[in-house]
């Protein structure tokens, strides 16, 4: 866990020094809106975060549904083990033989 937390913070310190490195005002054009005095870490930084949201919300999705299936196989799976569990409880009768 530790580990984890020291890569976060080397993260945090690269996405810190960018920023600083990368202040400068630049102006966006979008369509028909201009936009001036944005800092180009900010847009840099917006832009990744956009993508990941855009990313994101199909992977969640699919995650979401990956679960639900898991749950129904998981209870379908109790279902049958305890069938077959009923089933062994059962005594069985040999069958009849004909003379």
């Amino acid at each position: 866990m530790a580990i984890a937390y020291l890569l976060v913070a080397l993260l945090a310190a690269a996405v810190a020094v960018f920023a600083l490195q990368n202040g400068t005002p630049t102006t966006v054009h979008v369509f028909v809106w201009n936009l001036e005095g944005v800092p180009l870490a900010g847009l840099i930084l917006g832009s990744f975060a956009a993508g990941l949201a855009i990313a994101g919300v199909p992977l969640g999705i699919q995650r979401w549904r990956a679960r639900a299936q898991a749950r129904r196989f998981e209870a379908r799976a109790k279902e049958l083990e305890a069938a077959t569990a009923q089933r062994e409880k059962t005594p069985t009768t040999p069958p009849r033989t004909t003379p």
